[in-house]
């Protein structure tokens, strides 16, 4: 009979960027930059409070 292999639990992945890793972001309207230079346009700009990642969209 062979060795009995003892198994462990695996490890929790970061509760920061748990489920942005699967596409659901908590997105947060960031108010510090309103206008974009380049486009010429008022934009809103989205940050995920957990990754940090940003949308941009224009008005």
């Amino acid at each position: 009979m062979g060795d009995v292999v003892p198994f462990r639990k695996p490890a929790k992945k970061s509760p920061r960027k748990g489920m942005c890793q699967h596409g659901f972001h908590k997105w947060v309207v960031c108010k510090e930059k309103q206008f974009d230079v380049k486009q010429g346009k008022l934009v809103t700009v989205y940050r995920c409070e957990r990754c940090g990642k940003q949308k941009v969209t224009a008005l």
